[in-house]
């Protein structure tokens, strides 16, 4: 059965709530729905700043953990490029002592070939590789900046490494008994598939290693992410671990959750299809909604074995190879602007919205019933 949350805030604290009698919370739901807001509501209801000593109980992953590290690229020398530490958060409390180096390196190894160096009086990490030339000695290349995907791989074990520390705290008198919460939301947002994968797995296998457990959420959009994690809890866990489906209802803001029992988050296309319709019915539909479309388009290309998502575009007799409508989803569903600033389209630009939905739904054979006006009609999944 579904529930409606009126705001983040009430889901945040229904979360809370539900974590007294789980272990976990797996999580489901489509960019732009508001995951990470609703990771930063949770980490807010557990702050409380009165007093000189400021207190909060969650420890989180999401996009405001990327922010705390920073890029000096020494644009005067352009060599000595370092990552720098903003140690004003609580994130990277007694970073020295808990030789994070040690943790970090030992995490890191099962994902790349890089290496670190944390300066604790800079408060700065320099990176290195060896690399190997034809005839020649390995050499090690000192004060490289690692590319993105390097970069979040890095944070992530950084952060799992605090995660050891935190569970290995058995009589919480560590720098980070403050935590009681954990909170993570999409580590695998840049990662291919295999270390989407591998980086589950290390997950729960951080959790399985300890002789305690923290209440945990993990809030994700990847499919392959949410599959392994399901069965990973099914089968080391006992099932402790409640799952559930996240969607927005962007005409009364609400947020509406409901459970899932399977390894995939099903019928999230048909919520999403059906959702669509009715925009595409009104005459408010937002730039957004091409995100929406974009989602379903690529889900079903990769289903039919298709290599773009375009091949999904019903052609229009001017467009044979239907490169037009590719273009405006294209380029209506990237850019900032698309999923936090709700603009309204233009009527030409609504037009072609239509189009494109309506000719996906007539070349795909959707059961009717899902978009009649009548409740009564509608099945329920």
């Amino acid at each position: 059965m579904s529930t409606t949350h009126a705001t983040l805030d009430a889901l945040a604290t229904q979360l809370r709530t539900d974590l007294a009698t789980r272990e976990f919370i797996l999580l489901y739901a489509y960019n732009g729905t508001g995951k990470t807001r609703l990771s930063t509501a949770f980490k807010e209801i557990g702050k409380h700043n009165e007093g000189e000593d400021p207190t909060r109980d969650t420890l989180y992953f999401n996009a405001f953990t990327e922010d705390l590290f920073t890029w000096d690229n020494d644009l005067e020398g352009d060599s000595t490029r370092v990552l720098r530490m903003n140690i004003a958060s609580r994130f990277f409390d007694g970073l020295e002592e808990m030789e994070m180096e040690n943790r970090i390196g030992k995490l890191l190894s099962r994902y790349a070939d890089f290496d670190f160096r944390i300066d604790y009086e800079t408060s700065t990490i320099n990176f290195s590789r060896q690399v190997h030339m034809e005839g020649e000695e390995p050499a090690i290349i000192d004060n490289i900046k690692v590319s993105r995907g390097e970069q979040n791989i890095f944070l992530w074990c950084f952060f799992l490494a605090i995660v050891q520390i935190r569970l290995d705290d058995t009589d919480d008198t560590g720098p980070y008994s403050w935590v009681k919460l954990i909170y993570i939301d999409d580590p695998v947002s840049s990662l291919d598939e295999h270390n989407a994968i591998v980086v589950a797995n290390h997950l729960v296998q951080v959790f399985r290693e300890s002789s305690k457990t923290l209440p945990t959420v993990i809030s994700t959009h990847h499919h392959l992410f949410f599959n392994v994690l399901h069965y990973e809890f099914r089968n080391h866990f006992q099932g402790n671990c409640k799952q559930l489906l996240l969607t927005s209802n962007r005409v009364d803001g609400t947020y509406v959750t409901q459970p899932l029992k399977g390894d995939t988050p099903s019928f999230h296309h048909v919520s999403a299809l059906t959702e669509l319709h009715r925009i595409s019915e009104s005459d408010t539909i937002h730039t957004y909604h091409f995100n929406m479309l974009r989602v379903i388009l690529e889900k079903t290309a990769l289903f039919h074995g298709y290599p773009h998502f375009s091949a999904c575009i019903k052609r229009d007799g001017n467009d044979a190879d239907g490169i037009l409508h590719q273009r405006f989803v294209d380029l209506l569903s990237h850019g900032k602007y698309s999923l936090f600033e709700p603009s309204e389209m233009g009527e030409e630009t609504k037009a072609y919205f239509r189009t494109i939905l309506r000719g996906f739904l007539e070349r795909y054979q959707f059961n009717p019933a899902l978009f009649s006006n009548n409740p009564e009609e509608t099945p329920i999944p």
